[in-house]
């Protein structure tokens, strides 16, 4: 599906302003649209990072456009991680059949990897912590239910291991007075507290989506992120993509993030045309547009 009427328009006021043609806007208002991107930049690409609710998923789903695409990287040799604030209980199975290297799950905490045809999962954090951290993260679930009118533990929270996760508009309504109200009530816990496009993550530890980035090049191919992260694209669709956005040169946010122009403070360098995953398949087809047919695998050890 296209964007809104809404967000369509929102979109068409903004993307003929003067700004450089081949340089990412990253951070600024208004994103480039994704037609705008260097082919160069493109080309060059060793791999994708993504978001997955609302960025490869509808409704829960992962969209068949997205699906495609993934199949597509996977086939020009280019590797995907999916970095997603869903539990790892959730993510196990999809670990499995995507034609992903990994899915790490609740914000960096947890990655589930795919070596050998079996998943098998990796900690961001010791057994002690997480067993400390457990009993600290069910009294501030208490507090937040007991607390915050209409609040309600998200229905996937028995496949969480290190987080909680509030539900704000995936099976229920949380205003936005009771998502500042639940965000304020985990820092004062002291916890990290980040609002995707259906929830709202908290958890104790220094563990983000981009530390997870991090850990996966060590992990999977030996290599540290920073020196080649120009190189590397992260596709997102919500607030919590933000930290993503600012770090990475080539950062793309598909069409569904206008819906939170209000929140954002650092926008991707660019925005598809499409909502979800089919924005995620519009990205995927400029890079694979964008590659000499000669290419050999990249981004390997």
């Amino acid at each position: 599906m296209m964007m809104d009427a809404q967000a369509m328009a929102a979109f068409d006021r903004h993307q003929d302003a003067p700004r450089p043609l081949l340089e990412p806007a990253r951070g600024s208002w208004p994103p480039l649209p994704l037609a705008q991107m260097d082919a160069q930049l493109l080309a060059g690409l060793l791999g994708v990072m993504t978001d997955i609710d609302d960025t490869l998923t509808r409704d829960g789903a992962i969209e068949p456009e997205a699906l495609a695409a993934l199949h597509a990287l996977a086939q020009a040799g280019i590797p995907v991680v999916a970095i997603t604030g869903r539990p790892l209980g959730w993510s196990l199975p999809f670990a499995q059949a995507w034609p992903v290297r990994a899915i790490v799950a609740e914000n960096g905490a947890v990655a589930v990897l795919c070596e050998g045809g079996q998943p098998h999962t990796e900690f961001a954090q010791d057994a002690a912590t997480r067993t400390a951290n457990a009993r600290r993260l069910q009294q501030v679930a208490r507090r937040i239910v007991q607390e915050v009118p209409g609040a309600m533990l998200a229905q996937d929270s028995a496949g969480r291991v290190t987080d909680i996760a509030i539900d704000h508009s995936e099976f229920t309504h949380l205003p936005a007075e009771g998502v500042a109200a639940v965000v304020a009530l985990m820092r004062s816990e002291g916890m990290n507290a980040t609002v995707s496009s259906i929830h709202i993550n908290g958890w104790f530890g220094d563990h983000t989506k981009y530390s997870a980035a991090q850990w996966m090049l060590r992990r999977l191919f030996g290599r540290e992120l920073q020196p080649e992260i120009d190189r590397w694209a992260y596709v997102g669709d919500s607030t919590n993509d933000q930290l993503m956005f600012q770090h990475f040169p080539c950062s793309v946010g598909v069409a569904n993030l206008l819906r939170f122009a209000a929140e954002l403070r650092v926008w991707p360098g660019f925005i598809t045309q499409a909502e979800r995953g089919q924005g995620f398949a519009e990205f995927v087809q400029a890079v694979l547009a964008a590659r000499p047919l000669q290419a050999g695998r990249v981004g390997g050890p």
